[in-house]
This record gives structure tokens, sequence and C-alpha cells, in this order.
């Protein structure tokens, strides 16, 4: 089977990221496809570079990353929602002269067209909000 994931809401809103990765990493474990990750809404939280949790958390954020470094699994976040909250890749922050860019590592940018074409590409989708 193959899955295309949204997430929808940050970190700090609930559960639903978790879950999220949770469900990934059982998917991708029972032997299935997850074609892409997209981060849409508040969503676009989880791939901040400098989001610092406390320690006794759960570093959300990190552990996206290695899934990404570690397992391959491709993480769009929505450029439109980016750019509304203030996370620049680095090209972005080049444009609007910034010293750096807070995407994480693991994650790039594109637009809403990457999520169509997961669901294109997928068995099933969900969406986590």
């Amino acid at each position: 089977m193959k899955y295309a994931v949204q997430v929808n809401t940050g970190p700090c809103s609930g559960n639903a990221g978790l879950t999220a990765y949770r469900f990934i990493l059982a998917a991708l474990d029972s032997g299935h496809d997850v074609v892409r990750v997209f981060f849409y809404k508040d969503g676009v939280y989880h791939a901040f570079r400098y989001a610092s949790p406390p320690e006794d958390e759960i570093q959300l954020g990190r552990l996206w990353t290695e899934l990404a470094l570690e397992r391959g699994v491709d993480l769009v976040v929505c450029i439109s929602a980016a750019q509304r909250r203030g996370l620049l890749c680095a090209d972005e922050a080049r444009r609007q002269g910034k010293r750096d860019d807070d995407l994480a590592a693991g994650f790039r940018i594109a637009g809403l067209g990457q999520w169509l074409e997961a669901t294109l590409l997928a068995d099933r989708c969900l969406v986590f909000a």
C-alpha cells in the first residue's frame, strides 16, 4: 500500500503530528510505502530548524528529520503556508536579505502541486488535523 500523508497542525497544537509520525513508522515497518508527507497550515511548524521544545518533551522536529534522512521519506512543506509563518528556505532567505534559513534538515519547500501529485501516486491519503 502507498500512503500520502498531510499534517495540518503544529507540534504544540495537539497530538496529530505525533500520531502521523507513529502511523508512518508503523506503515514503513509493515512494508508499506509513504509517497510523501505534506506539511500544510500550522503543520509547517514541524519544519522549523530552531524550534526548541523543553528537553523532557518529545523532539518531534528531530524525529521528522531522522525519518527523512534515515528512511528516505519525502517531507514537503507548503510554500504559501511557510511564508505566512516566517519559515524560509535558503533561496528565499537570500532573496529577502536574511542571513539564515529556518528550514530543518530533511524538509523541502514546494507548492500544493506536490500534494496533488502525492495523492495521485498513493493508494490512500490521510490527513492529520
